[in-house]
């Protein structure tokens, strides 16, 4: 389909991602842009669209064509529209209507202000690094590269891969390329990168990571060790939890948690960089320290230039 696409990707579960979507598949159209849907989202916003002409992905326009992706909803959101988008070079602008959403660029209340900027072409785009991960059963080789032995599944993630007990505790190894570093006890680790920093391994006690920084986290989860700290780790390097025979039970791995994978006991995981960036549209030059306090809310009140500072 010739001229310009825009993807739209949103979900009907909450009323003002119905009113947000109609508003900007309206102003698409209005603008002389072809606005596309994934197969499922155009189904299920049909009802919606008041037969407004919307273009399906990948049946009426190749991802290869798509001028950028409009997310309409939290970063759960988002995540699936990297997964729609992984490998190409379409960036992703996110419109939050969730709750802390650190990945969506503008709020709710920004659509128009935010259609207008993508209409007009006016943004720019940072990439951020994504993980790839193998998760295997070594063979007599072990984990040499190339020959991991039996492998389970290879995937990849934005935000964090998590090895987490299926029932009883587990009992890990975790290693740093290629040489071991520490076995525990514990609920599961997170293996993440620094825009993960600000999701499921800040929960479990892990360090805020600047986006701009080249690196990867592991965070234990209710470890039962001496040293349980979480570390980074530099992008370059390969990080690996082993499920030892010891272990009380099996493990699942989760990816950016959507994507599921059962671990039996002897199970490694291995993850790296991917050479495949997330590519995220930004609108404004807001930093992140902003982003952060933002997002939660923080206390600056004193800081220098602040209402109440010190003089």
């Amino acid at each position: 389909m010739s001229g310009r696409n825009i993807l739209v990707v949103s979900h009907t579960a909450r009323p003002e991602a119905i009113e947000a979507t109609v508003a900007a598949v309206k102003t698409l159209r209005d603008a002389g842009v072809t606005p596309v849907m994934p197969a499922i989202d155009r189904a299920e916003f049909a009802p919606h669209l008041s037969g407004q002409n919307v273009a399906e992905l990948d049946t009426d326009v190749e991802v290869a064509n798509i001028e950028i992706a409009l997310v309409l909803g939290g970063d759960g959101t988002i995540l699936r529209a990297a997964e729609l988008l992984r490998g190409s070079a379409c960036p992703i602008l996110g419109v939050n209507l969730g709750h802390v959403g650190f990945l969506a660029e503008a709020e709710s209340h920004d659509l128009s202000f935010t259609l207008d900027r993508v209409l007009a072409s006016h943004y720019a785009v940072e990439e951020r690094m994504t993980l790839d991960i193998c998760a295997y059963l070594p063979g007599a080789q072990g984990s040499s590269e190339g020959h991991p032995g039996e492998v389970i599944t290879r995937t990849w993630a934005v935000n964090e891969a998590s090895v987490e007990k299926r029932g009883r505790m587990l009992e890990v190894a975790l290693g740093v390329d290629a040489r071991p570093l520490s076995s525990f006890g514990c609920d599961g680790v997170v293996l993440a990168t620094p825009t993960g920093s600000t999701a499921y391994s800040f929960s479990a006690g892990g360090p805020v990571v600047w986006p701009g920084v080249q690196a990867l986290l592991a965070v234990p989860i209710a470890a039962h060790a001496l040293f349980n700290r979480p570390i980074v780790v530099g992008p370059d390097s390969v990080l690996t939890v082993e499920i030892l025979p010891q272990s009380g039970g099996l493990g699942v791995l989760w990816c950016d948690g959507r994507r599921r994978t059962e671990l039996p006991v002897g199970a490694v995981v291995e993850v790296r960089r991917s050479e495949l960036p997330l590519r995220l549209a930004r609108i404004d030059e807001a930093v992140f320290t902003d982003r952060l306090v933002n997002k939660f809310h923080l206390p600056v009140t004193g800081w220098r230039g602040e209402p109440g500072a010190p003089r």
